[in-house]
């Protein structure tokens, strides 16, 4: 979350930001809260402090009537004081309510729209799309016809949105979990598998909602708990209420886990198959960094990605992405589009990863500082990655890998791990 000086001295800007971004947060509400709060907390200060004063003068006095007197304007200003610090705590957790659903700021240079209509391509990969002498089919009509999924029977099992994948399918979505791992290990990343479950106060820290209409997230009933929609909820809870020493900074992990999302209202042939499900694989990305490093990190993050893809040969672009697109703890976020030969009628660019420079807007959350000097601390800067989302990932190898006779190649890279370099029907 932000400041709450920095909403109150920057409101007409935080205001114009969440305009942008698509928030309904009520900043005026907070800024005239804000002074309520703090003349709240001067009431509630002297009140104290009157109290106090009474009680220690209550050995002092003459002779029993003024004791009892003492002893009665006591007992009123601690009632005076129960009483306004009952409003203070009104005041405050009704202006937290608000600060909490308040996004981040937006970078300068982010592309202003509502939506992903409004991203800004940056550049594209080393490859260019394949060209087929044949018409290309998309990912689940591979799938079906080489046995490498199974919508149905995941339908049967756990709903629609679920899919069991197999044989050769299986292979390569462990063979892209061990290629991005080695990529991102000989940068020094420290790997990890993680929960798939994180209490609800973390996915809060994080900027996720937990409960409620619009979540995204399944939740256990009768717990705190929610099943993760990505390894970032638990990479970045890992530090939660931790005071770090600035010389170990930046962290760098990578997380795999599985990832679950509703997926509410989504749909459409763009969505088909495994482009957007309820269940996923995903390595990902994660750093804390000082925070005069976090935009060379965001960069970082986003050269890895595009080295993975690169690797994979696919082709791809990069786009800056919209600040309605944005989310709420974002303050940039670049978005990695693989084409995908078999959407729409002569192919198109799917989302496949994304990047995104947090600044100090979930490390606020969660209380995740750093030391700058004997007792001063400040907060880091968090990001977070898409090393590999399997799930997307498998669509860009099978449909640019596919061959005229109905065969697919295997990646290069992959083949050491899949240890075959086509799949074809028997």
């Amino acid at each position: 979350m932000l400041d709450r000086r920095f909403v109150v001295e920057h409101a007409d800007a935080v205001e114009q930001n969440c305009q942008r971004r698509g928030s309904q947060a009520d900043v005026r509400r907070f800024v005239a809260l804000e002074g309520q709060r703090k003349a709240a907390q001067v009431e509630v200060d002297e009140l104290n402090r009157k109290a106090n004063e009474v009680s220690k003068s209550i050995g002092k006095a003459k002779d029993a009537a003024e004791r009892e007197a003492r002893k009665n304007e006591g007992r009123e200003l601690r009632e005076k004081t129960v009483a306004a610090q009952a409003e203070l705590d009104r005041l405050m957790s009704e202006s937290d309510a608000i600060l909490r659903t308040i996004p981040n700021m937006s970078h300068p240079e982010a592309p202003v729209g509502a939506d992903d209509g409004s991203n800004l391509e940056l550049r594209h990969g080393q490859h260019a799309p394949p060209h087929f002498d044949f018409k290309p089919l998309d990912h689940v009509e591979l799938g079906e016809r080489l046995g490498l999924m199974d919508f149905e029977g995941g339908a049967k099992v756990a709903g629609h949105g679920f899919y069991f994948l197999k044989n050769e399918a299986v292979l390569l979505e462990l063979a892209l979990q061990r290629y991005a791992l080695d990529v991102l290990m000989r940068e020094g990343f420290t790997p990890t598998i993680t929960p798939d479950l994180a209490r609800n106060e973390i996915l809060h820290g994080t900027g996720y909602i937990p409960r409620g209409p619009e979540t995204q997230i399944y939740s256990i009933a009768d717990s705190d708990l929610s099943l993760v929609a990505t390894a970032e909820i638990t990479l970045g809870g890992l530090l939660s209420g931790e005071i770090l020493d600035p010389a170990a900074l930046p962290i760098k992990l990578c997380g795999i886990s599985h990832c679950y999302r509703t997926e509410a209202g989504s749909g459409g042939r763009a969505a088909r198959g495994l482009y957007r499900v309820h269940q996923f694989t995903k390595v990902e990305m994660f750093a804390f960094t000082l925070p005069d490093g976090s935009e060379d990190m965001l960069n970082y993050f986003c050269d890895l990605e595009c080295q993975i893809f690169d690797g994979l040969g696919i082709a791809y672009r990069v786009v800056d992405t919209a600040t309605g697109d944005l989310g709420g703890p974002a303050y940039r976020k670049f978005d990695l589009e693989a084409w995908m030969p078999g959407r729409g009628e002569k192919g198109e660019y799917g989302e496949v990863t994304s990047t995104s420079n947090c600044t100090d807007y979930q490390a606020r959350r969660l209380a995740i500082r750093y030391r700058t000097g004997e007792k001063g601390t400040a907060f880091v800067h968090t990001l977070n990655g898409t090393a590999i989302a399997i799930s997307r990932a498998l669509i860009a190898v099978l449909e640019n890998y596919q061959q005229a006779d109905g065969s697919v190649l295997v990646p290069e890279v992959l083949r050491k791990w899949v240890g075959k370099d086509r799949i074809a029907r028997d």
